[in-house]
């Protein structure tokens, strides 16, 4: 990997969905697609430092608060700027217009919002490394189920 990727911020490699112990290999192994079960396919290790991505069984069951922490500072966010631009009314329909575009807002940032769930999720438990060159990462193997997420 070339140099450049070493100086991503905590912010650029979570949200570009990095490895957070090296922020160089990509956390999924396939680009965003209309799929989501391709787009949930991770590496099991990272492929640049070796950092496991599968903490523990049942790891990844947290990203659901934070996507749903993520959806309602969305659905904030567009109320506001629907506020703002187009205005709210309890005399006509405007309301409802909003819940239909911040349903089909959120609905088609779905598949977004999953990756950046489980990219933030481990960060907040796999530290960034400076040195991940010269030192192992943690290993995790007692807390994993080897044959999990194995096609049978």
């Amino acid at each position: 990997m070339s140099n450049s990727n070493a100086s991503k911020g905590y912010l650029t490699s979570t949200l570009g969905c990095y490895c957070p112990r090296c922020r160089e290999g990509k956390l999924f192994k396939n680009p965003l697609s209309i799929k989501l079960k391709r787009n949930l396919a991770m590496h099991k290790t990272c492929v640049v430092c070796g950092q496991p991505t599968e903490l523990e069984v049942g790891f990844y069951y947290g990203t659901s608060y934070v996507s749903y922490a993520l959806t309602v500072a969305l659905s904030v966010a567009s109320l506001i700027a629907w506020w703002i631009f187009i205005g709210l009314s309890i005399y006509d329909n405007r309301f409802i217009y909003w819940l239909i575009f911040n349903a089909v807002f959120l609905f088609c940032l779905q598949p977004v919002l999953m990756r950046l769930s489980r990219s933030l999720w481990i960060s907040w438990f796999v530290k960034y490394d400076p040195d991940w060159k010269n030192t192992a990462p943690e290993d995790v193997s007692e807390r994993v189920n080897k044959n999990q997420g194995e096609d049978i």
